[in-house]
């Protein structure tokens, strides 16, 4: 008779968990508060436009392809891409434009075309971020940083004796500043602390990691939207045998002697061999977990930022706009102090648009654009949201309309805001913040709680408030870190 698993949480981690225990013979059960599966990784449709609601950046493809390779199946055959010639269109106040072209010659080009940089500058800055991932990603994305092997090895022995090369004892923007001449290009690459919902002004240099995901491996499209890597990876499940309960929020996770053994949802109990938990590290251990021993230093640590996000219906096509856009804010710095030092959002946020329809024509109207048009905000502290939105969307609205000489109000043909309390409340991320703890400190690495319970035999935690840490490609490490634990302990049993 198999063993039973029983996963709490379908974000794209616990499906990935999902399927990854299926593969090693367990019974899978998932239990999911919401109607749907994919967590923030699912879509919203408004009349006759569809949108990603969540992540729309798709990198290291290679992670979702490993699960249909594991479970027997030709990955394009379930899950196709493209990947992105245009990384993102960037844009300033002063009518500065600039194309981040995915090849990095070409980028390094367009950059000392536009901005005067020398192609040199950025060469040697993606030739950096090359060896930063080489020595890093090894420690910090693919094994667990709680447990001696991963520290006691020649990998990591080699990675010691480039600490100072590695970025661990500086900022980004300090890193940055130190590379390149001109304040716009430190600005576009500052930018890369929001892809966890850090502060580039405290966040370490070792996120200078990050570029190199875009311009030296790349960034893609799925053919048939974002919402798809959810979608594909929840089929792929349901065909190797894994139940679904949707509308199933749990209550407990049920603790016996050290062991965890199950979950209570009302007065039903359901027993499992293992529990695995994709929800919220934080939400887990204080409405999951409240008779068990609390993480309080790793509970109590500071959160990412969050977001606003406005879905727009445009129906007018723009085309100087991308899949990925960014308006810049004048005062970047004056932003990120907005965010994480006093709780609110500057009079002029950096605007993000991500216009899907731009490759997947059908996600609007002919002649029109689906605009998922974003700031990055802090999380939730009880601020007066309503004020906030109101007067954010005023001044997103005017720096649209300054950029692209425009007047977008009457071209807005429908309209939903997702804000830091409803993606705390859908996707039961504490304060609503996207990447659970923060990473402004070079030590928040060692801060993310671990992929298993050091007080509690058999439970097992995967997603973005774990480690490695937020995002797609992250998150869904997390998952494949967290099987190997799995399988490891079985084997030692």
């Amino acid at each position: 008779m198999s063993k039973k698993a029983i996963i709490i949480g379908s974000g794209i981690a616990g499906l990935a968990a999902a399927v990854r225990l299926r593969n090693l013979g367990y019974a899978v059960e998932v239990f999911e508060a919401n109607a749907y599966p994919g967590g923030k990784l699912s879509e919203i449709q408004l009349g006759g436009y569809r949108f990603d609601a969540g992540p729309s950046l798709f990198t290291l493809p290679e992670q979702v392809e490993e699960l249909f390779q594991l479970s027997g199946r030709e990955p394009k055959d379930h899950f196709e891409y493209v990947r992105l010639p245009v990384l993102c269109q960037y844009f300033w106040e002063d009518g500065t434009r600039l194309t981040a072209h995915a090849e990095p010659e070409m980028f390094a080009r367009e950059v000392e075309e536009k901005l005067g940089e020398p192609a040199i500058n950025v060469r040697q800055s993606l030739e950096r971020s090359a060896y930063m991932y080489r020595h890093l990603a090894p420690l910090f994305m693919h094994r667990s940083l709680h447990r001696w092997k991963t520290w006691i090895n020649r990998k990591a022995m080699a990675s010691y004796l480039r600490m100072g090369k590695l970025g661990i004892f500086g900022t980004m923007n300090g890193a940055n500043q130190k590379q390149f001449r001109n304040p716009k290009l430190v600005q576009l690459f500052n930018r890369y602390a929001t892809y966890n919902g850090s502060d580039p002004y405290q966040t370490p240099a070792t996120l200078n990691i990050i570029p190199h995901l875009e311009y030296n491996i790349g960034a893609f499209f799925p053919k048939k939207g974002m919402h798809d890597i959810t979608l594909s990876i929840y089929q792929l499940a349901k065909e190797l045998g894994v139940d679904f309960h949707f509308n199933q929020k749990v209550d407990k996770i049920r603790v016996e002697e050290g062991k965890a053994v199950g979950i209570q949802i009302g007065d039903q109990a359901h027993s499992a061999d293992l529990v695995v938990n994709n929800m919220d590290m934080v939400n887990a251990y204080r409405n999951l977990l409240t008779d068990q021993k609390q993480p309080k230093y790793l509970l109590k640590q500071p959160k990412s930022s969050s977001a606003l996000i406005f879905y727009w219906g445009i129906k007018k096509s723009f085309p100087e706009l991308d899949l990925h856009n960014i308006f810049f804010s004048e005062d970047y710095q004056a932003e990120f102090s907005h965010i994480f030092q006093r709780g609110s959002i500057y009079h002029d946020p950096t605007v993000y648009i991500n216009i899907t329809s731009v490759y997947k024509s059908d996600d609007a109207p002919e002649g029109g654009m689906n605009w998922f048009t974003m700031i990055n905000t802090p999380n939730n502290q009880g601020q007066d949201w309503e004020k906030l939105i109101s007067d954010a969307r005023k001044s997103i609205i005017q720096k649209v309309n300054r950029i692209l000489n425009t007047n977008l109000e009457p071209l807005i043909e429908v309209e939903e805001v997702l804000d830091p309390r409803t993606i705390e409340s859908k996707t039961s991320s504490s304060q609503g913040a996207l990447y659970g703890n923060s990473s402004n400190n070079r030590y928040a690495a060692f801060l993310r709680h671990a992929n298993d319970s050091s007080d509690i035999d058999q439970l097992y935690f995967c997603g973005g408030s774990v480690h490695p840490g937020g995002g797609i490609p992250l998150s869904l490490l997390s998952a494949k870190i967290m099987t190997e634990m799995i399988l490891e302990k079985q084997v030692m049993d």
